[in-house]
């Protein structure tokens, strides 16, 4: 075993617990791209990135060995989209700076709420997107080797879809991005306590506090600094 697979493999024993140090270090990446994007600054999408593709590896466990037995396809799927969704939004983000001439260190967007038109498409889409998605994740979640009751696809597909939305929404620059973390993250830390994924667990409950503080943060910022023709707009979707 060479020096990048001891590092991959790498754990933290507690007790009887055996936790994967990339697990640590991707919601480490995690939690920093979420400090970021509270303050909005460009650079939480590619710290994001990296954190996505370490928790891809930790959530996909049945690919890469991991110490817990089970395999969230949800939560693994998500980390590819988003992946995909932080591409748009680092190119979102850099276009409105860009056009605003503001500097490196400047809030990228101005906030504002999703219009009654954008909140029915994005509620629509969480809704049949679970539907989806929990038959999906239980047509190729059960086996002969790991069953799991349907809740649990359920509470995968709606971690997976309401995270997609979320982010969706944060790239946008809408307001409505952290009340769909506080609903994903309803779900997600019981989830991930249940399936003995703890750090990423305790994450989500330090994400709910700092998504509640990040809210307030927003709101202020899109009453403050509101525009009769918000730059986003006129960048192109």
């Amino acid at each position: 075993m060479n020096w990048l697979e001891q590092l991959f493999s790498a754990e933290l024993t507690i007790g009887s617990s055996h936790i994967l140090w990339r697990e640590i270090v991707g919601n480490a990446f995690g939690f920093a791209s979420a400090i970021g994007g509270m303050r909005r600054r460009v650079w939480a999408w590619p710290v994001g990135i990296v954190g996505n593709l370490l928790l891809f590896t930790v959530f996909f466990g049945v690919a890469f060995s991991n110490p817990q037995q089970e395999t969230l396809y949800g939560q693994a799927g998500r980390q590819i989209f988003f992946i995909i969704t932080s591409v748009y939004g680092w190119w979102r983000w850099n276009q409105v700076r860009a056009r605003r001439h503001a500097g490196d260190d400047a809030p990228a967007i101005t906030p504002r709420w999703a219009t009654a038109a954008e909140r029915l498409q994005y509620v629509g889409f969480w809704v049949a997107g679970v539907v989806v998605m929990q038959w999906v994740f239980a047509s190729i979640g059960s086996g002969p080797f790991w069953q799991a009751p349907r809740w649990y696809f359920w509470c995968d597909a709606w971690i997976f879809i309401g995270s997609i939305v979320a982010t969706y929404a944060m790239a946008r620059g809408w307001n409505d991005f952290w009340l769909a973390w506080i609903a994903v993250d309803l779900v997600g830390v019981p989830l991930l306590w249940h399936s003995k994924f703890y750090p990423s667990a305790i994450l989500y409950v330090v994400y709910g506090a700092l998504v509640i503080y990040g809210f307030f943060v927003w709101l202020k910022a899109s009453r403050e600094e509101r525009d009769p023709a918000p730059e986003l707009s006129e960048v192109s979707a």
